[in-house]
């Protein structure tokens, strides 16, 4: 009897740490979930405008989420191997955030000239131009009111496409003629998000559009970057000056920590002592293109999260891609999951034109003349 009694409690007890361990798995599982938005969140009225929250699904349960203000994606939740949902863009849990952020460009699409250009200014047609400088001596990503500060005209399609407009009036940061902007999203069910960018001017004018999301493969919130796995299809970057304005030489990549052209983590050479890692405080550099073939488009770069396994590959129409690796992160910011921005907790591939082209006349030409059309598109797909 005394026999079978210990037999029973011996399962009773069996049975509950069952159950502890199944409720631990619970409470593990719920504290990975992602964080949820909330409309109300994001709307708000700026500059006249009315603000909103816009999410894309596709049939695989992965989510962009959007808001108008700065054409900007806050959260892109994409299914790991076990079709866990990370959110592998870094974002903030409401407008008023992104409003007073210290780190204006987080996920938005950059324009009227995505990157520097040197001492703000340009000469067009033999008029020169001067910007505002919010970047040392130089113009970045716009100026003082790029596009991530502007509120777009925004239009929903269907669960896969949104898009967003915006006319940038002749004079808007004192670029030349009124160029009508256009920026569609689509998330499709083979997990791409896709960028489709176009633009006309009355007048000619320079353009170099662009998306500034940040990514983090292990999902935001996990810590820094430096293990993820990058492959640039590039053979030779831009090096620049102690500004970070290109010095106008297209050079080789070989035997530089500049080199991914085979599959290297972020951060094995990242505190190597080289002049250029010095100026940008690790990587902040344009990369040349081989104009790899693939997707219709070129193979720009692949990007692997050490911890979830998720690739990140990215094509492209672009000549160039900036990749940026979070050097002047500073804490200062709370991001959705109440993650700070920490030093190097995520990473940017921008696809664009180059840096300070207008200035460059061995650059490809981001010149646009009235009846021309500026149209390009990028590709961000995932896998695992």
């Amino acid at each position: 009897m005394l026999k079978s009694l210990n037999g029973l409690l011996a399962i009773a007890v069996l049975g509950l740490v069952s159950c502890q361990s199944e409720s631990k798995k619970s409470t593990v599982a719920d504290s990975a979930a992602v964080v949820k938005l909330v409309a109300d969140s994001f709307q708000k009225e700026i500059d006249g405008k009315s603000t909103g929250l816009y999410t894309l699904r596709n049939k695989n349960n992965a989510e962009a989420i959007f808001t108008n203000y700065g054409g900007r994606l806050i959260s892109l939740l994409i299914p790991n191997k076990d079709k866990e949902l990370i959110d592998v863009v870094v974002g903030f849990k409401s407008v008023s955030d992104y409003e007073t952020s210290t780190e204006p460009y987080f996920g938005a699409t950059i324009g009227r000239y995505g990157n520097r250009i040197a001492k703000g200014k340009f000469t067009l047609n033999g008029k020169q131009y001067s910007l505002f400088t919010n970047n040392g001596q130089n113009t970045l990503h716009g100026g003082k009111k790029g596009y991530q500060y502007v509120v777009w005209d925004a239009k929903q399609i269907n669960d896969h496409i949104v898009q967003f407009d915006y006319l940038s009036k002749d004079g808007d940061e004192n670029f030349p003629g009124n160029l009508k902007v256009s920026v569609t999203y689509t998330l499709t069910d083979d997990n791409e998000l896709k960028m489709d960018y176009q633009a006309t001017t009355d007048q000619p004018t320079v353009v170099n559009l662009t998306n500034h999301a940040f990514f983090n493969l292990n999902g935001e919130g996990s810590g820094d970057i430096l293990n993820h796995e990058v492959k640039i299809f590039a053979d030779e970057y831009t090096p620049v000056d102690s500004t970070l304005i290109p010095t106008g030489k297209i050079e080789k990549v070989k035997d530089t920590p500049f080199d991914f052209t085979s599959s290297t983590k972020i951060g094995a050479r990242i505190n190597n002592k080289n002049e250029q890692l010095t100026y940008g405080k690790g990587y902040d550099h344009n990369y040349v293109l081989n104009k790899t073939k693939a997707m219709n488009m070129f193979h720009a770069a692949s990007v692997k999260g050490d911890k979830t396994g998720i690739v990140m590959d990215i094509y492209t129409e672009e000549p160039g891609l900036q990749f940026y690796s979070g050097n002047f992160m500073q804490s200062k910011n709370t991001f959705k999951t109440g993650a700070k921005d920490d030093f190097r907790t995520a990473f940017c591939m921008e696809t664009q034109h180059f840096p300070d082209s207008p200035n460059q006349p061995a650059f490809p030409s981001t010149v646009l003349k009235p009846g021309q059309v500026y149209k390009t598109s990028s590709i961000y797909k995932f896998s695992n």
